[in-house]
């Protein structure tokens, strides 16, 4: 499969005419340091072959270790600080019910005890687990592959072997969902509009499902639309590629062996 280059932007598909560049996973969060200039499959395998090691960690110090890994990554790459840190915050206030619970649930030795209940040493030690492990990894997404725009993330899956078809209805979905959300958007407009407002009642649910609806409608209409437009431009079922596709330079090796270290020195702690 060939797929615009992540730099190229003359390779860009203007699809239907609504393409609006290159964007990242989030682009709030988006930087532009070292990480930013590795080969795309590198930073991919990194980060699973990061993730993969860290959730198979059961001690606390490992895990410590990934953590700061993880913020050296984040530093690398230049991720802005404040939006980084809403999305992990986000992330950790929705664990942090079943993690406060862990203590009184997990059966073992008393450590401490709560308005009546008593918290064991086991489960705090599972609770640290989860949060670093948690931590870990998505910080470390954030950095390696957050930060990546999604066709240089498409072309660096396609690369490594994924599925045609697969990589195909990433990009699209990923390109897309904005769309599908601006058409609901305008179609909510639309009905408060005409005074409705929500409730429970048997025209409420009519309405939503009337809703949805047309949401499907629009939508199927605008995909035709869509696909009219890119064959018109010569779509073949490929995304052209007009530059060559980046390679394993030196700092892909340099980063390789920093990683490689990094893992022997994770499993040394544990």
């Amino acid at each position: 499969m060939s797929l615009p280059h992540a730099h190229s932007r003359t390779a860009r598909p203007m699809l239907g005419g609504e393409a609006h560049g290159h964007a990242s996973l989030h682009d709030d969060c988006e930087g532009h340091g070292i990480i930013g200039h590795l080969d795309p499959r590198t930073r991919l395998v990194a980060a699973g072959l990061f993730a993969l090691m860290v959730v198979s960690r059961d001690q606390i110090w490992p895990l410590v270790l990934a953590v700061g890994l993880a913020l050296a990554a984040a530093l690398l790459a230049r991720l802005r600080a404040l939006p980084t840190l809403r999305r992990m915050l986000a992330m950790d206030g929705f664990m942090v019910v079943a993690v406060a619970l862990l203590p009184f649930t997990v059966p073992g030795d008393p450590a401490f005890s709560a308005f009546g209940l008593t918290g064991s040493s086991e489960g705090l030690h599972q609770a640290a687990l989860i949060l670093l492990k948690a931590n870990a990894v998505v910080l470390m997404l954030l950095a390696l592959v957050g930060s990546m725009n999604t066709i240089a993330l498409g072309h660096a899956l396609a690369r490594l072997g994924l599925p045609c078809k697969l990589v195909q209805l990433f990009l699209f979905t990923v390109r897309y969902l904005d769309l599908l959300h601006r058409e609901y958007a305008r179609l909510r407009n639309a009905m408060k509009a005409r005074a409705f407002t929500m409730g429970t009642n048997r025209h409420t649910w009519r309405s939503v499902g009337y809703l949805f609806g047309m949401l499907m409608v629009r939508s199927l209409e605008r995909s035709d639309r869509i696909l009219a437009a890119m064959r018109l431009r010569g779509f073949d079922g490929h995304f052209p590629c007009l530059e060559e596709p980046s390679r394993f330079g030196r700092p892909d090796g340099l980063f390789a062996l920093a990683s490689a270290a990094s893992v022997v020195l994770m499993m040394s702690q544990g």
